[in-house]
């Protein structure tokens, strides 16, 4: 189903909140977003290679 016009800029709205949350904690502590996004798509070429990407939220 796709998202009418008013959806989409809601949900602009509300992403760009969670980024400025996101970029503000990492700035507290000395972290980088570019190294944060390089992370988090090493943690999940891993989890490709070995299987593990099923999204259930667990430390795998």
């Amino acid at each position: 189903e796709e998202m009418t016009d008013d959806q989409r800029q809601e949900l602009i709205k509300e992403l760009g909140d969670v980024l400025w949350y996101i970029a503000n904690l990492a700035t507290e502590f000395n972290i980088s977003l570019d190294d944060l996004a390089d992370r988090n798509i090493q943690k999940l070429l891993s989890r490709k290679d070995r299987g593990v990407l099923h999204g259930s939220g667990d430390n795998r």
